[in-house]
């Protein structure tokens, strides 16, 4: 069974950074895309970044291209996502997910908080 667990939130000011990690167990990782979602306060989960299990190809939220990168290193079990020129909007719990591809993630971990205050 798969397990994810998420670190790096916090609270940060608008136009800061933050790096958020997951660290995976309970599965060959490197052979498993990997991605982020975030859930706005009284919003649906949305898309934010997905990476293949071969680090080779990644896809992006379109609003977010440019902010936000996702990167993967397998020797740690880890998927990262830098986020930089935070916004209120992108205030959100943020998820680590996984699955066989970047566009099938059906395993998730429990959140880390991101806040960006103005």
């Amino acid at each position: 069974q798969v397990h994810l667990v998420e670190s790096g939130g916090g609270l940060v000011q608008a136009g800061g950074s933050l790096r958020l990690s997951c660290v995976a167990s309970g599965r060959t990782f490197s052979s498993y895309a990997m991605g982020w979602f975030r859930q706005a306060p009284g919003q649906e989960r949305e898309f934010v970044a997905a990476i293949n299990w071969s680090g080779t190809n990644t896809r992006y939220k379109d609003s977010l291209k440019g902010r936000f990168t996702i990167s993967r290193a397998d020797v740690k079990n880890r998927v990262s996502l830098q986020m930089k020129n935070l916004k209120p909007e992108d205030t959100a719990v943020y998820y680590c997910a996984t699955g066989a591809t970047t566009t099938s993630l059906d395993a998730w971990g429990q959140g880390t908080l991101v806040t960006v205050s103005s």
